[in-house]
């Protein structure tokens, strides 16, 4: 008999390795979302095995093509003299196919950081470090129901949940985007209802729309995953929702804090 805690669990962690690869194909997903295919030898042995992922991206310094890759030793990444510490920040692995070659990471355009600037520009031919996963959450196939929600820097992890999901498994989504231009067509074997939440104005991290719409549903029968990030402040208040108003085992709820407003390189990885 499956128990609790056999149903999510972390994985890890995985060997630290940093792959320095190169920029295949660069593809508009929406006005707001590109999509940057990587790939070259370093890429050999890449895993994934858990959809919402991070790996750690390494960006060159600005009129530079390759990326400072520390190096990696018991105590912990170490430059050379001289060298300066990497732009970084962490994001999730969207596809990767081994059979190809290839790695894609969503990145959504907005703000003028590091990832921004340089998803912005990236042509064919350029460089990027990738380093890990660290770790992965293993969530079981079984569940009644999964119920999947974010803003955009969300899409990525949900889209491939949603593709990952096996026939028949039934998925509620909720999606935060700004307007009906940046929503996305998800392919997935799962009976899934999504729904597309338009700020309409509002600024992103603020605004309650993916709150109202999960304190509004009518939760199904039986046992079911939960799954949110977005805005360290928008999110919150949904894990209290689900965790003291309605009542989920606390061990298949995992809500995260992707980035907050005012705060650069933001990323927890706690449930």
């Amino acid at each position: 008999m499956t128990t609790t805690t056999e149903r999510v669990y972390r994985r890890g962690p995985f060997p630290v390795k940093f792959r320095l690869l190169e920029v295949k194909r660069v593809t508009r997903v929406t006005p707001q979302m590109v999509r940057i295919t990587l790939g070259g030898d370093d890429l050999a042995g890449f895993n994934s095995p858990g959809a919402d992922d991070h790996v750690k991206l390494l960006f060159p310094e600005e009129g530079k093509r390759t990326p400072v890759i520390p190096t990696v030793t018991p105590t912990g990444l170490v430059l050379k003299e001289g060298e300066r510490k990497p732009d970084s920040r962490d994001y999730t692995p969207r596809r990767y196919d081994a059979a190809a070659g290839e790695l894609d990471i969503d990145f959504v355009l907005h703000g003028t950081g590091p990832a921004t600037t340089w998803a912005s520009k990236a042509q064919v031919g350029d460089l990027l470090a990738v380093g890990g996963p660290r770790g992965s959450t293993y969530v079981a196939p079984d569940f009644d129901w999964y119920l999947l929600a974010g803003d955009a820097s969300a899409l990525p992890a949900i889209g491939r949940m949603l593709e990952e999901l096996p026939e028949g498994a039934r998925a509620i989504v909720f999606c935060e985007v700004p307007d009906a231009s940046e929503e996305q067509r998800f392919t997935t074997r799962a009976n899934a209802t999504v729904t597309w939440l338009h700020r309409n104005g509002a600024e992103a991290g603020a605004s309650d729309v993916l709150q109202q719409a999960i304190r509004g549903l009518k939760f199904p029968p039986g046992d079911y995953f939960a799954w949110v990030a977005g805005e360290a402040h928008t999110v919150r208040p949904i894990k209290d929702h689900l965790l003291n108003e309605r009542g989920a085992n606390k061990s298949w709820v995992r809500v995260t804090g992707y980035w907050k407003r005012g705060t650069s390189d933001h990323h927890d990885s706690k449930g």
